[in-house]
This record gives structure tokens, sequence and C-alpha cells, in this order.
């Protein structure tokens, strides 16, 4: 099994999971800035050219969601829910509701202040933050009210759902997030960093770009 990656928020989702599950993967990181998700062996795997991408024998999957329960369906673990409709129901709800809401609520302050660091691509543009402010702010306070009495988003247990949502918010002191006024929120992020494949999802340096794709 192979799994394409870059740090970004997506693959970090599948590979804290590989972690967790302690699934044999190798993990490739990709050159971002140096073309490796434009090249035309990458592109035939994923023509989206976005990462992560799987590769198991014949199966090829991307976009992380797909890629996170198909790694529970094949090591039967729970947190993708296969043998329970309704569970699987739920957990889907909050794949969408990521997706749909939070996700692009959020994103900008990730994006403005993380990745304009890491990739010295200017200062945070404080318009953009703004512009999904009121979205930010209501959909926290959905997802502050559901966590009510409950450790994690979906069937009582962890599933793909608190790492598909956390990954978007997991930085949100370093990002500036204003999330402090939602402290089941807060709570839950914190509580998943003790996870340490999730404080810690990237590979071992040594691992890093063997075998990629030229």
């Amino acid at each position: 099994m192979k799994i394409y990656w870059i740090k970004a928020q997506a693959p970090r989702r599948v590979l804290a999971l590989v972690k967790h599950l302690g699934i044999e993967a190798q993990c490739i990181e990709l050159d971002l800035m140096g073309g490796g998700l434009k090249t035309p062996a990458y592109t035939a795997l994923n023509p989206n050219r976005k990462a992560p991408t799987l590769v198991d024998g014949d199966t090829v999957l991307w976009e992380s969601s797909a890629i996170m329960a198909y790694l529970c369906i094949k090591h039967g673990s729970d947190m993708w829910p296969a043998r329970d409709p309704a569970e699987q129901v739920e957990v889907l709800r909050w794949l969408s509701w990521n997706d749909q809401h939070w996700a692009s609520a959020v994103a900008p302050f990730y994006f403005e202040h993380v990745v304009k660091a890491t990739f010295h691509i200017g200062e945070p543009d404080e318009a953009e933050m703004t512009a999904v402010m009121p979205d930010l702010k209501k959909f926290a306070a959905v997802l502050n009210q559901h966590l009510e009495g409950r450790p994690f988003v979906a069937c009582h247990r962890l599933t793909i759902a608190d790492f598909q949502l956390a990954s978007m918010a997991c930085e949100w002191r370093r990002s500036q997030m204003p999330l402090g006024d939602y402290p089941n929120v807060v709570r839950w992020l914190d509580g998943l960093m003790q996870l340490p494949a999730w404080a810690d999802p990237w590979p071992a340096a040594a691992a890093k770009k063997e075998g990629a794709l030229a």
C-alpha cells in the first residue's frame, strides 16, 4: 500500500489514521513546490492533482474521507461503522457538514496564518478572515452545542468524522481562530491532541519522497 501526501490538512487525516491503526503503508511525500502534484504519472493516479492518494494493488483512491473509510474497512476498525447503517448515516452527516460548512468557515484562518507563513507568500489578509467570521461563529456554535456532554462528534466514540472536522481547526491557536467562546469545541480539539497519532501524524523523515512519481 502506498499513500502519497503533502503536508496539508487533508493528508493529515489519512496519515493520522494510518498511524493510529498501526497500518503498514509506504507514505510518499510529494514535492509540492517542485511540481510533484502535476507530473503525468501522478496525474494518472489523481486527475485533481491534489493529495492524498492511496494505491493498494489495483485500488486507487483520492478524497481523504473515502480513503479513511477504505482503511477502516480493510483493517476492521469501527472508526468507519461498515456494519451499522445507522451509524454510517451519522458519520456521513458530519463528513458532509465539514465539507459544506465547517471547512470553508475555518480554512481562511489556517491559510492566512499557517500556509502563508510556511511558504513565505505574504502577510495575513485580515479581509479574508473578516469575510468568513459570521460563518465561523455560526457553525462553531452548532458544533459547540452538539458536543455538549459528548467526547466525540459521532457514535459516542472516535470516528473518522473527528479526524475530518478537527483537521481544519487543530491549529486553531496558531491560526488565530476565535474559538475561545466555544468551550466544548476547544475541549474536543485539545482532547484529540492527546492521541499521539493525531498530535504527530507525519511520517518519519526517512520515509519521505521514497519512490516518488516522476
